[in-house]
């Protein structure tokens, strides 16, 4: 076996090679080395450390400064100046190990394109033709906010530069240069994000805000160009070249590069459908291209970035989709990065005299007096009140994380020293802050005036108290006629959030949809006065919510509002139904954070004059049921469908569903009218049958009104059955559980009707008060009129008699109502929809029994606070059924 033992012996040769390799040892801990010993071979393993570091020392201070309403760059510049010598720094060991100084280079490097990148999303947020549209208005205030801060800086550095700058090293024209365009500047991200979030974007206040802030930052870029071309420059003659050069540049990318970039965009189809792989691989080139050449040229490679990012074209939405592929990257990553070079050089250890904090207060001071002075005053001049001027002063003043960028290339020029820089970092820092809470307190809701969406954007119409409620809206509510007292409901609000929830939306909005008049009236409709009572026409606003996160794509969403009413999906596809089948319908759209959706929701609903807001949901149990339902479909076909392990752990689609869950809470707690819940993907039927669990309550009530509206349309018949409870009828074996005491049900009914979402949302649950002997005398009055007026009417007009006709009333008393409900509904087959009152206040009797027989303990514990008793029961006992949960308004005494 020569071959066999010549392999062996190869193998054994192989292995003391093996043994005694020259290569160099890659182990770290395993070999008893540090991991965080820097090795300028093989800098990655202590850059992943850096990373880490800073990364969540971002994200924990961002998460206590978001309840402050404080933009995120706060924690950003926060965590960088923690993590240098102001704090982290003193504690021995923690900047050798882990910042060392040998790694900085390696660490700049990287942070450095990732500013790039991030002027270039700066960039892409731009929109010249705000600054057209506004020009008048915005030109006075830009130019307020750049020359009187200017002056103040220039002014301010002439101490500053002999007491602390070295005057044998700096020019003073260069140091003023610096300070000059460090307190003309505006953060205009930070600005928008701002905006946004108070809601102030369809104001007048935001609209001047908004494009001064454009003006404003492009200035100040061209500004800084040219101080870092005179500090790079050796004589004047260079100096000019280089600005000559730059300003070629900046031309030749503004007229030639942009039409070929525009050209290349309708060519590869990203106007249309996105960016393609092509074209980004063109922009970024393009990017570091422009970022290159104003670098070698003696101007900073960020203006380039910038150029790059304001030559690419709006058309399509083609700006916000190139900034959605890259923002995560830089704001996870990249931007945190940056700062935290920032904070390694920022040094607030060494403001350690009175005449140190005297002069960083006269920095803060005349920072923010300049910005807001001058803006304040150019506002007045262009008409505004003072209380509106001076909240775009205090919006102008936001400083955030432009002028640190200003700072940090004063820096590496040696314009600035480490104590100056320190001193200027905790002023942008300071106005950065006192932004938000400074306008809040200034321009409160009352007194905002959203500017008109027709005609000149200033002609004013006052908000009121509640009216802020979008980011932007061209409706207004619509006019009170006769029909207002009638019973059935006239006016919806229609919420889209998700794609999967439309069809349940379009399906509940064509069974609302007004029975056509006899044809009779036909050929006299045109003279026919208009149709009221309730015969009248139903009008549908469609309000479509996006949750305002943290990306600046949302941002520009959020001051493209106008344009997405036109392009987004759902709208768009809301709006074609309702077309084809003749329904008038108006459009809204709403971008503000997820705690403010439900808030916007009711105040949307009163702007409007909504009698009933309709909200999808598909909750957790029929999701796990239809994925049930497919996998044994797929098992039968001999197909089974991927599965992902991490599902079953982490339970991803509960945690959805929950969270779904705390916003239907919250539209229940504040929508102030009736809301209607639809649960599951709506009806589907051509003849569709109603299913309506009458058991008592002012919620009930209010189904009942429902479901009899529903029937006005000829292809919907409906069953209504009355259940009253009652313990003296034997209990048949479909209850056979013994049930606890009548006192303890009453105790566990009351805290259960008491139950409130304060510890998970923050507001309460709970509209009505605790049922008393006289409330609960009054609903079950109110019950019995209710039901007599729909089962054994006295007189009615044609449109109510025809609805009535289709409806079946019923009678029954039973120990076990929902059970005797869940019974019938099974019975009726077919595709039901199941019509109940939501019930979690005063109820009129107790189902804690019952439903501990349908699985509650093993049910999710929102799903009973968040749909009642109820619908819960029909959910835990898996009919195949379509809910409507009904709530009435809890402003009832009943």
């Amino acid at each position: 076996m020569p071959e066999f033992s010549g392999q062996v012996i190869n193998l054994s040769r192989s292995f003391n090679q093996l043994h005694k390799r020259t290569a160099p040892d890659q182990g770290g801990l395993l070999t008893g080395k540090d991991p965080t010993a820097f090795d300028p071979a093989d800098p990655l393993r202590l850059w992943i450390i850096q990373v880490g570091v800073i990364i969540i020392t971002t994200q924990i201070l961002s998460l206590g400064l978001r309840k402050l309403r404080q933009p995120r760059v706060i924690a950003e510049v926060l965590g960088g100046i923690l993590l240098g010598p102001t704090a982290f720094g003193r504690i021995p060991g923690f900047s050798e190990h882990i910042f060392p100084t040998q790694s900085i280079p390696y660490l700049s490097l990287v942070a450095n394109i990732g500013l790039c990148l991030f002027l270039f999303l700066v960039g892409l947020e731009i929109d010249t033709a705000i600054i057209r549209r506004h020009a008048r208005l915005s030109a006075t205030v830009a130019a307020a906010g750049i020359v009187i801060p200017f002056g103040f800086g220039a002014a301010l550095a002439v101490p500053l530069y002999h007491r602390f700058i070295d005057e044998s090293q700096v020019s003073y024209t260069h140091f003023m240069l610096f300070t000059g365009v460090a307190y003309s500047i505006t953060a205009f991200p930070v600005l928008c994000r701002i905006l946004t979030e108070l809601k102030l974007l369809d104001t007048t206040v935001g609209v001047v805000v908004l494009s001064a802030g454009v003006g404003n930052d492009i200035i100040g870029w061209v500004l800084l160009a040219l101080s870092v071309a005179l500090v790079n420059a050796g004589s004047g003659l260079t100096a000019l070249w280089i600005l000559l050069a730059c300003l070629g540049w900046t031309l030749l990318m503004l007229i030639i590069v942009q039409r070929v970039l525009f050209w290349l965009a309708r060519r590869t189809g990203s106007v249309e459908n996105g960016p393609t792989i092509f074209f980004m691989t063109i922009t970024t080139l393009i990017l570091f291209a422009s970022a290159f050449f104003t670098d070698v040229i003696g101007v900073h490679a960020i203006f380039g970035a910038f150029l790059a990012g304001i030559i690419v074209p709006r058309e399509g939405g083609l700006a916000i989709a190139l900034t959605e592929k890259l923002e995560d990257m830089v704001s996870v990553i990249f931007l945190p990065l940056y700062f935290t070079i920032s904070g390694l050089s920022t040094d607030l250890g060494l403001l350690n005299t009175w005449t140190i904090w005297g002069f960083t207060a006269a920095i803060c001071a005349l920072a923010f007096t300049g910005k807001f002075g001058g803006c304040t005053l150019a506002a007045r001049y262009a008409g505004f009140n003072w209380r509106e001027a001076t909240t775009i002063g205090s919006l102008m003043s936001c400083k955030g994380l432009i002028e640190l960028i200003v700072l940090n290339v004063g820096l590496s020029a040696n314009i600035l020293t480490r104590l100056v820089f320190s001193m200027f970092v905790l002023e942008a820092l300071l106005l950065t802050f006192a932004t938000t809470p400074t306008v809040t307190v200034l321009y409160p809701l009352r007194y905002r005036v959203r500017a008109s969406a027709v005609g000149s954007p200033f002609a004013n119409v006052s908000d009121g108290d509640a009216k802020d409620d979008e980011s932007a809206i061209g409706n207004s509510r619509p006019s009170t006629d006769p029909s207002e007292d009638a019973s059935w409901k006239r006016r919806f609000t229609v919420i889209l959030d998700k794609l999967e929830h439309l069809p349940s939306m379009m399906a509940i909005t064509h069974l609302l949809q007004p029975p056509p008049p006899a044809y009779s009236q036909l050929d006299t409709l045109t003279h026919a006065p208009p149709r009221t009572g309730n015969d009248a026409p139903a009008h549908f606003a469609a309000l479509r919510l996006i949750e305002l996160a943290d990306r600046p794509s949302d941002v520009m969403k959020s001051s493209a509002t106008e344009a997405l009413l036109h392009t987004d999906p759902l709208l768009s596809i809301f709006r074609t139904f309702a077309d084809l089948n003749g329904l008038p319908v108006s459009t809204a759209l709403s971008i503000v954070p997820f705690d403010e959706l439900a808030a916007s929701v009711g105040e949307h609903a009163r702007s409007v004059g909504s009698q009933l807001v309709l909200l999808p949901w598909i909750s957790s149990m029929q999701t796990h049921a239809d994925s049930a339902a497919n996998a044994t479909d797929a098992a039968t076909s001999g197909a089974m469908p991927e599965r992902n392990p991490f599902d079953t752990l982490f339970r991803t689609d509960r945690s959805a569903s929950l969270v779904h869950s705390h916003f239907v809470r919250g539209v229940f707690a504040q929508a102030g009218t009736n809301v209607a819940l639809l649960v599951g993907r709506g009806p589907r039927e051509p003849a569709q049958h109603v299913f309506l669990p009458f058991i008592g309550g002012p919620d009930d009530r209010l189904a009942l009104e429902f479901v009899v509206q529903l029937c006005a349309s000829a292809r919907v018949r409906a069953t209504v059955l009355r259940l009253v409870k009652s313990d003296d009828v034997p209990v048949d074996a479909g209850a056979h559980v013994g049930l606890p005491e009548a006192a303890h049900l009453a105790e566990e009914n009351a805290k259960a009707n008491a139950l409130t979402v304060a510890s998970t949302t923050g507001f309460p649950d709970t509209m009505y008060g605790h049922a008393s002997t006289q409330t609960r005398l009054q609903s079950e009055t109110a019950d019995g009129v209710a039901w007599a007026r729909f089962a054994a009417p006295v007189s009615l007009s044609p449109v109510d008699a025809a609805a009535l006709a289709r409806v079946t009333f019923e009678e029954l008393t039973t120990p076990t109502p929902l059970h005797t409900a869940l019974q019938r509904a099974r019975a009726l087959g077919g595709r039901t929809l199941v019509v109940v009152g939501r019930a979690r206040r005063l109820a009129a009797e107790d189902h804690t029994a019952e439903l501990r027989v349908l699985g509650e303990r093993d049910a999710p514990s929102e799903l009973r606070k968040t749909l009642g008793d109820t619908a819960s029961a029909f959910v835990l006992a898996g009919v195949d059924v379509d809910l409507v949960v009904m709530q009435a308004p809890g402003t009832r005494v009943h």
